[in-house]
C-alpha cells in the first residue's frame, strides 16, 4: 500500500467488500464520501440546536424560587417531583449523546478513507466538509 497520495482509480476503501476498480466506481465512492462529509457538518449543527432547545427548556430560576425550593427540601423528607423540564431536558441530553457518538463513527469512517491515500477521496473529504458547512452553519442563525 503506497504510504503517499497518489492519483487513481483503484482503492479497497474502508470495507474489503468497497473495492473501486473504474472511474465510475471511483466517481461514485467520492460522492458517498462527499456525503458522509456533508452529513458530518450536518451533526454538528444538529448537535447545536439541541443544545440550545435543552437550554432553552430549562427554567431559569431566582434566588427566591431557589431559597423556597431549599426550605421545602429541608422541610420535606420525600424527594421534590421531577420537573417536565428536566425529563425534557434529559431526552434533549439523550439525543445529543446519540448524535455525538453517530458522529465520532462517522468521523473516523471518513479519517480511514483518507487514509486510503487517495487524493481523489481525500478531495471528496474535503468539499463535502465545505459544502456541509456551507449548507449547514446558516441553519444555527434560525434558533
Amino acid at each position: 500500500m503506497a504510504m503517499h497520495f497518489i492519483f487513481s482509480d483503484e482503492v479497497v476503501l474502508l470495507f474489503d467488500f468497497w473495492k473501486v476498480h473504474s472511474p465510475t466506481g471511483m466517481a461514485l465512492s467520492v460522492l458517498v464520501v462527499l456525503l458522509l462529509a456533508v452529513l458530518f457538518e450536518s451533526i454538528k449543527v444538529g448537535k447545536v440546536r439541541l443544545l440550545h432547545q435543552a437550554l432553552a427548556s430549562l427554567p431559569i430560576p431566582t434566588s427566591q424560587q431557589l431559597i423556597e425550593e431549599t426550605d421545602q427540601d429541608s422541610s420535606n423528607s420525600d424527594s421534590p417531583p421531577v420537573s417536565r423540564s428536566h425529563l425534557r431536558w434529559f431526552l434533549c441530553h439523550f439525543g445529543q449523546s446519540l448524535l455525538h457518538v453517530t458522529q465520532v463513527v462517522i468521523g473516523y469512517f471518513m479519517m480511514l478513507a483518507v487514509m486510503s491515500y487517495n487524493t481523489w477521496i481525500f478531495f471528496g473529504v474535503v468539499l463535502g466538509s465545505g459544502v456541509g458547512y456551507y449548507l449547514a452553519y446558516p441553519l444555527l442563525s434560525m434558533t
